[in-house]
């Protein structure tokens, strides 16, 4: 679960970290790379290694439907025409019955496997997760050292300034979104796959919002942000597993830890653990 966070934190840093939106349809995104894996591999009998490119071209395609419109708003309005997205696509999800089971969800998801290696076992698919975590925090590496990303900055610091020098900030933020939509399919397809079992319920607004509290806690801006927050917020949970607090409240023990840490880190750290980035 780390690896699969480690991607979608690192996809949404790209947009959050390095060009300034806040946008709340990670989790849509993350389900459409979920189900579309799912759905490939069950209905059309699709390997996994084809279903994956698959649904990250589908989920970097319907990236546009959103994009496209909502990045010509500014501020609140983006935010909203995101959450909006992420609405419809849980109620397409949860209500397209014929095709996604809806609220049943999807069970018997097979494992990924290739040349008769088949990744069905804890350790194995540990393994694969780690080297899909790696290459992607690679990938963003790549990308945000390279010309492409400190432009993503500019206009994240200054998006007039950055129109002055000739750049189509639109193209750029465009492209950034786009390129954050295609890769959180990936930890979809590896959720999908890790759990066998997959319902709208894991693709919330909810979801979305615990991604951005990752980057918040951890920091956003570079990519040591988003690893520090993912460690730390999924194996908190783990560690408080260890103390003798009652199933009842132990989730809403969570929250006030949660909320706790993100009141200090508002009033002393903007920029969180380990960020190069605050948002006023």
């Amino acid at each position: 679960m780390i690896n699969i966070y480690f991607i979608l934190t690192q996809s949404l840093n790209l947009v959050m970290g390095y060009t300034g939106l806040l946008s709340l349809a990670s989790a849509a995104f993350y389900g459409i790379g979920a189900y579309t894996t799912a759905l490939l591999m069950m209905k059309l009998n699709v390997n996994f290694f084809i279903a994956l490119p698959l649904a990250v071209i589908i989920s970097t395609i319907l990236s546009f439907i959103v994009a496209y419109p909502s990045l010509r708003l500014k501020g609140d309005y983006f935010i909203l025409a995101t959450l909006g997205f992420q609405i419809v696509i849980f109620s397409i999800l949860y209500n397209w019955v014929s095709l996604t089971r809806g609220p049943y969800g999807i069970p018997g998801i097979p494992q990924p496997s290739i040349f008769n290696l088949n990744f069905n076992t804890l350790p194995k698919f540990l393994i694969l997760s780690t080297i899909f975590s790696l290459l992607t925090i690679y990938f963003f590496y790549l990308i945000t050292n390279s010309q492409y990303g400190r432009i993503l900055k500019a206009i994240r610091d200054d998006e007039i300034a950055t129109k002055t020098l000739g750049k189509d900030t639109f193209k750029f933020k465009l492209s950034a979104f786009a390129i954050s939509s295609g890769i959180s399919a990936i930890s979809g397809a590896l959720y999908a796959t890790y759990v066998t079992y997959i319902d709208p319920t894991s693709f919330t607004i909810s979801e979305s919002l615990f991604l951005v509290t990752i980057l918040a806690i951890g920091g956003a801006g570079n990519l040591q942000g988003p690893i520090v927050g993912t460690l730390f917020m999924v194996i908190l949970p783990e560690i408080l597993r260890f103390l003798a607090i009652p199933d009842t409240i132990a989730p809403n023990v969570r929250m006030m830890i949660y909320a706790i840490i993100l009141i200090y880190l508002m009033r002393k750290k903007t920029k969180g653990i380990a960020g190069e980035y605050g948002f006023d």
